[in-house]
């Protein structure tokens, strides 16, 4: 009778789990590239790590040497590749006040070596021979363009800009956000006099906002800086966070209201701290997955004394602050980031200078910069002398992995339907390290013919191999229909799959 009792028992908890295994929804991911960059698809992990990867410091991209520019220059920076031209807009300014702040326009045929084009448009101090593109004083204190890849873009308007600060100015056109258009992305015009997005009841905009067209969402969509948290007390703001807030668009002129972004972490707020850039852009692989290169700012952090600052020149106003760059990704049409990792992306480098207020702020966009990697930008040594942009690299899709040590670990993802005939693989095993896959139906068995036993084993290095069974790389058949994969990895770095 107990064993009677007992088989019953178990054939029940069989059958719950595989009722739950059924109730799980399905997410189409089409034909798209799936970075591990957070837990979306992820149902089960067994001896398993999702491991985040950093950026290495390369070659410095150039100096803010520059009558125009200086010690105060960059800090809201974006890199744009248009075809096989890299573009980088930034900030100039050697005194930090908005009335003498250009912005400037750099090249690169490779986004390694940098050039400062002689496009003699606007006058500085009796020249023409410089590369600015736009003298705006509070428009280029934090000027962000981007290439409108919406299908009803007109020609001349290709490159679009947000640009502008809130101050309290008499003037009502500087309360807000400013829309900007370009056709080629060097010749600017105003779209118009008033703010695009005025002034919230969050006092805010003073850092980069940036906005880009979103073929998922089929709208414009802008991340800006707000505050959260934060009361006024007489004529004084007191408390609060620097936050981000999102706000869309049909048309780019007339835009919803800002919400701010929620911040998670494992299904759990992450407590505040201030967030004053977010970098929010499509991942260029998939333009469903909006990844944020975000300054995590800690202010009155101080960690040079004032002797050590004298000695490496920073401005008296920038040294009692620091700051590093964290990882977050949201999802195309939500409110929410996912933190899967609360330690630092982008921690300071070795040197005093890279230890003060306002420095390591990424610039926006991740570009590829060849067949391997991607190319990140900072701004370093800010409110100095050596102030200048450096490049970071990253492997293509590296920003985190599922990672197995030397003992086999498993992956089982939620229920899926994709559009494709193969399964290939971003992974680095060690010589002695594997990966095998098995597709399963939705309850989790495995489907004739891809098992892991009709697996042929992965190793190596590669950006994009394909899966092979027994059989050959073929999965047509199951096309459209409810299935979970299965990875088991040994000493290896799973980055990302694609159908």
């Amino acid at each position: 009778m107990c064993i009677a009792n007992t088989l019953i028992i178990q054939t029940l908890i069989i059958s719950s789990l595989t009722m739950l295994l059924c109730a799980e929804p399905i997410t189409n991911i089409g034909s798209q590239l799936e970075p591990f960059v957070d837990k979306t698809l992820i149902a089960k992990m067994d001896n398993i790590q999702l491991r985040m990867h950093h950026p290495h410091p390369a070659e410095k991209a150039f100096d803010f040497n520059e009558p125009w520019e200086g010690r105060f220059s960059g800090g809201y920076v974006t890199v744009i590749k248009d075809g096989n031209l890299y573009r980088m807009y930034y900030r100039g300014t050697n005194t930090g006040g908005t009335e003498d702040q250009v912005t400037c326009l750099a090249e690169s045929k490779d986004g390694i070596k940098w050039e400062k084009p002689d496009l003699g448009l606007y006058e500085w101090k009796g020249t023409k021979h410089n590369n600015i593109i736009l003298v705006g004083g509070v428009l280029s204190h934090n000027f962000s363009p981007f290439i409108d890849t919406n299908p009803n873009c007109k020609p001349t308007e290709r490159y679009k800009a947000l640009a502008g600060i809130y101050q309290r100015p008499k003037d009502p056109s500087v309360k807000g956000i400013r829309g900007l258009v370009s056709p080629d992305g060097i010749h600017w015009k105003i779209i118009k006099k008033n703010p695009l997005i005025p002034r919230p009841k969050w006092f805010a905009f003073d850092s980069q906002n940036v906005a880009f067209w979103s073929p998922a969402e089929k709208k414009y969509v802008c991340y800006c800086r707000i505050w959260i948290g934060r009361k006024r007390l007489k004529h004084k703001y007191i408390d609060g966070f620097r936050w981000i807030g999102r706000a869309t668009s049909s048309d780019f002129l007339h835009w919803s209201a800002i919400k701010p972004m929620k911040i998670i972490h494992n299904d759990e707020s992450v407590p505040k701290y201030h967030i004053y850039v977010n970098q929010t852009a499509p991942y260029y692989r998939n333009p469903n997955i909006y990844i944020a290169l975000a300054v995590r700012f800690m202010e009155g952090r101080q960690v040079i004394t004032d002797e050590q600052a004298k000695k490496i020149r920073v401005n008296p106003k920038y040294y009692k602050d620091c700051s590093d760059v964290v990882l977050l990704s949201t999802r195309a049409g939500t409110n929410i980031y996912n933190q899967t990792f609360l330690s630092s992306f982008i921690r300071p480098g070795i040197g005093l200078e890279r230890w003060v207020s306002r420095t390591n702020y990424p610039a926006l966009n991740i570009v590829q910069t060849s067949n391997h990697e991607m190319s990140i930008y900072l701004s370093q040594n800010y409110a100095q002398p050596t102030s200048h942009i450096r490049r970071y690299i990253l492997r293509i899709d590296g920003f985190a992995s599922l990672h197995a040590d030397f003992d086999y670990g498993r992956v089982l993802t939620k229920p899926i339907c994709f559009e494709g005939n193969k399964l290939k693989l971003n992974f680095w095993t060690s010589a002695a390290g594997s990966i095998r896959v098995e597709l399963q139906d939705k309850s989790g068995n495995p489907l004739k013919g891809y098992s892991l036993n009709d697996c042929q084993e992965i190793i190596g290095n590669e950006i994009s191999r394909p899966v092979y069974w027994k059989h050959g790389t073929d999965v047509s058949k199951l096309a459209g229909k409810a299935i979970r994969i299965m990875f088991e990895l040994k000493d290896a770095d799973l980055y990302s799959f694609q159908f």
